[in-house]
């Protein structure tokens, strides 16, 4: 009988080596994949009146924030809806007067679907304010609400007051706080009013609006703008405070910069919007979407745009999910 064929002994030992290397590294090429971060999409609404809305030439609101007219209460409910419907929940920002109103059910409502609502302060204060005069409007016409009184207080007052009041009228425990009004550095250098926030018992705050281009008021927007929009995507990432305060950045462009600012149409917004949304898809980013029902109301009565978010998060399947802020702030981790 012929004796078995046997490659050489040399051709034997590289093939041998080259197998034991083959096991060895497969596992580690394995380990080393880096890990693909699922998109963290957020739609968020804030319950405050806009000035310029339902019509242009209305600044009257800028006393009266928490006055929610009957249309917006209802443009908020039914975007609750859509946004359910499509596996999301919308994050709202409440104004604390908005509890002083005849009914509250509405809103206790929108939290018994799983809506979060955080707090927004009572009257829609500015939380940077130096002066007594530049806290609010409010107060410059009846400087005596806050008389002898210092900034800080009646700041810490404002949003204490609006905790107490969501949980008085309609037992909702705040989730989170969004300051009126977005700051290009966010709470940064100001640890005053971080360890203010911590105080009262916040663990984390949507505070910073990254500065972008916004092109002409009522003309189309150039390729440009939009560019530099998503460019500033990058700037609107979670991020910790050295007091330990989360930050979640409002992801621009909001509603008001958009149509009360700079007068664009429904289709620019959509483009922009949907541009960013895209980039946060793409990068394993967060998206926070900023809108007024009391402004979309008016420039998005179908809710074109919170459907156009929900339909790209679907489309992108376990790259993205819809969240609410707090899962965001869940995740974030200092630098």
């Amino acid at each position: 009988m012929t004796a078995p064929h046997r490659p050489p002994a040399i051709a034997r030992r590289a093939f041998l080596q080259s197998a034991a290397a083959a096991a060895l590294s497969a596992p580690l090429l394995a380990r080393a994949a880096p890990e693909t971060k699922k998109a963290r999409i957020a739609i968020t609404l804030d319950l405050e009146m806009s000035r310029e809305y339902p019509r242009r030439g209305m600044t009257e609101w800028d006393y009266e924030k928490g006055n929610l007219d009957d249309a917006t209460k209802k443009y908020a409910a039914q975007a609750a809806q859509v946004a359910k419907e499509r596996g999301g929940k919308i994050h709202f920002f409440c104004v604390g007067r908005v509890l002083e109103q005849p009914s509250a059910d509405w809103l206790k409502q929108l939290a018994d679907d799983g809506h979060p609502i955080g707090n927004h302060t009572y009257d829609h204060v500015n939380v940077l304010a130096q002066k007594p005069e530049d806290i609010q409007f409010r107060f410059r016409r009846a400087p005596w609400l806050i008389a002898g009184k210092s900034v800080e207080q009646v700041i810490r007052e404002n949003i204490r007051l609006t905790s107490a009041a969501l949980k008085e009228r309609t037992g909702i425990v705040a989730n989170g706080f969004r300051t009126p009004g977005g700051f290009a550095e966010g709470l940064s250098g100001r640890e005053d009013i971080q360890k203010l926030l911590l105080d009262l018992g916040f663990t984390w705050v949507s505070s910073k609006y990254p500065r972008h281009e916004t092109g002409k008021p009522k003309q189309e927007p150039p390729a440009a703008v939009y560019a530099d929009i998503v460019r500033a995507q990058k700037e609107a990432q979670p991020f910790v405070y050295p007091t330990g305060l989360v930050e979640i950045p409002m992801s621009p462009i909001s509603d008001v910069g958009a149509f009360r600012t700079n007068y664009w149409k429904l289709d620019w917004f959509l483009r922009a919007i949907g541009d960013a949304v895209r980039w946060a898809i793409d990068n394993g980013a967060v998206f926070d979407f900023l809108a007024h029902p009391s402004c979309l109301v008016v420039e998005d009565p179908e809710f074109q745009t919170i459907k156009l978010i929900c339909q790209l998060v679907k489309e992108a399947g376990d790259k993205a999910e819809l969240v609410s802020l707090d899962k965001i702030a869940a995740g974030a981790k200092p630098t």
